[in-house]
């Protein structure tokens, strides 16, 4: 019998129940295992991994008290990582607006994030997005955001892998707070990329019942790493 690939959704803080069913609910479902992961033991069982959204710096810390910190920051080497808001924020290389102590991150992409980019959560908002990266490109996706951050800046190294532009909200929909008057917004507009295993959604795909991310992620990152 064909091994399962083993998908693990980080389980300390957040919307993870909302990723296990969404995997669930995938055609390829006969070829996953989904596993709530709480300690270093489960997290050595997965093949990837999903973040989810929630509070960045409690989903860390937590981390850091469960002993997951460390093996986190080996598995994002070696494994293939979706981070969802809060866990795109960890996946990034630096953060602005951190809170007073810091932010840990995983790192795994080489990008600048800003954290409650768009601002608090009575600023949350729906809105369509471009997603020319995913199947069935011509139809548009409802993005949730939710005290989503927001994309500053790319900067991979001569070294890294390439960085991919997934999704992309309109530019129109920057408010003035984010507008450059130098007009450099582009990676703002930026909601979803890839980079190499990688992947990261500054809002809530699980939030809605279109699995197209789903989908992407175990085809294109997970899958692909397996191959």
């Amino acid at each position: 019998m064909e091994k399962r690939t083993v998908i693990g959704i980080l389980a300390l803080q957040g919307a993870f129940a909302e990723h296990k069913t969404a995997l669930e609910k995938l055609p390829v479902k006969r070829k996953l295992e989904t596993l709530l992961v709480k300690t270093p033991e489960d997290l050595a069982r997965c093949d990837a991994l999903i973040i989810p959204g929630g509070e960045s710096t409690t989903i860390a810390l937590l981390a850091r008290i469960s002993g997951l910190l460390e093996p986190l920051r080996e598995f994002v080497k070696v494994k293939p990582i979706w981070g969802t808001c809060a866990g795109a924020i960890l996946l990034s290389q630096e953060v602005e607006n951190a809170k007073k102590g810091g932010q840990d991150l995983l790192g795994g992409m080489s990008i600048t994030i800003a954290r409650n980019g768009w601002g608090s959560q009575v600023e949350s908002f729906e809105a369509p997005l471009e997603v020319e990266g995913l199947q069935n490109p011509e139809k548009s996706f409802n993005g949730v955001f939710i005290r989503a951050p927001v994309i500053l800046k790319l900067h991979p190294s001569s070294d890294d892998p390439p960085i991919q532009v997934i999704a992309r909200l309109s530019p129109g929909l920057l408010p003035p707070a984010l507008a450059s008057p130098d007009h450099s917004d582009e990676p703002k507009i930026f909601v979803a990329l890839r980079q190499g295993l990688h992947f990261l959604t500054t809002f809530h795909p699980e939030l809605t019942d279109d699995n197209r991310f789903h989908d992407y992620f175990v085809r294109e990152c997970v899958f692909t790493a397996k191959r």
